[in-house]
């Protein structure tokens, strides 16, 4: 089991460290950017409900508890977003912006001797919110990962939690570069985007490996453990799907079918996967009884 989630691991840090590259790399466009979050947020969102949600209910036993922990996920990732505003997806049009007024700012001082803000000069820190929201956020994706493989047993050429890693795969290089592109855009050098870009694209790999260990440490509780994990992170990936990345690519005039039929195949995909997944096969346990002090009891 723990091969499998360190290759899981692996191959989404270097998707992570790829997403962070892009802007060198690839001419970004608004059009492949908004395709790319509306097929992600379908993937996300049959995630939560056909693979989360259902092995949170086999390790907790009950509906009230796994819809209870979902809800807790989906509000804690809602402040999140509010308070750190950490996903900006919407770069090319933002680049370009950046890229134009600086041009037309260059062009005034050399013809008008005018003062504008210099956004390739200065050194702004405005981007740390964006990355300590997007670290908390990973951290959360790689226990959610975690917690899946944990939870399922694959047997021949199964593969444990793969829904739940196509989900993190797809999206984390888009966090990245989220991450890197305000970064330049700052005026901060390759150097320093590169550094923060690894250590960023760690950060997935170790909420997962450090989640394991506590879960092998307390066997006991392994299935309520579980349980909480998976339900919570169904909420996550439902508030960044439906309430952060769909608003943003489903309010456009423009590419309507193909963005519909970006989120249709996303979800399509994560239907196939559940398909082709066995699920434990054993009854949901009993469901957990609360003490007087509010502690979920066996």
């Amino acid at each position: 089991m723990y091969t499998l989630l360190i290759i899981y691991c692996v191959l989404i840090a270097l998707a992570s460290l790829f997403g962070g590259s892009v802007p060198s790399l690839v001419k970004l466009t608004h059009r492949r950017i908004q395709l790319t979050l509306s097929f992600v947020s379908g993937v996300m969102l049959g995630v939560a409900f056909l693979h989360l949600l259902p092995h949170a209910f086999y390790k907790l036993g009950s509906i009230e508890w796994t819809a209870g922990i979902g809800l807790v996920g989906l509000l804690f990732m809602f402040f999140m977003i509010r308070m750190f505003h950490f996903h900006q997806h919407d770069l090319a049009v933002d680049l370009e912006h950046d890229h134009k007024h600086k041009q037309l700012c260059d062009h005034e001082n050399d013809h008008h001797h005018v003062h504008c803000e210099d956004h390739g000069g200065s050194v702004d820190i405005s981007w740390l919110g964006l990355c300590f929201g997007l670290a908390i956020h990973t951290i959360i994706d790689g226990i959610a990962l975690a917690a899946v493989v944990q939870s399922t047993s694959p047997t021949g050429l199964s593969l444990a939690g793969l829904g739940v890693f196509l989900a993190i795969v797809l999206h984390k290089p888009l966090d990245a570069l989220s991450i890197t592109s305000l970064m330049a855009a700052r005026g901060w050098n390759v150097q320093q985007q590169l550094t923060v870009n690894l250590v960023f694209a760690l950060m997935c790999p170790l909420g997962a490996i450090l989640f394991a260990f506590a879960i092998d440490q307390n066997v006991a509780y392994r299935d309520l453990i579980l349980g909480v994990a998976l339900a919570f992170s169904a909420g996550i990936f439902l508030c960044i799907s439906l309430g952060d990345l769909l608003p943003e690519v489903h309010f456009h005039s423009h590419d309507r079918l193909k963005l519909s039929g970006m989120l249709l195949l996303g979800v399509l995909i994560a239907f196939v996967i559940e398909l082709t997944h066995q699920h434990d096969q054993e009854a949901p346990l009993e469901k957990p009884r609360v003490s007087a002090a509010g502690e979920i009891g066996s």
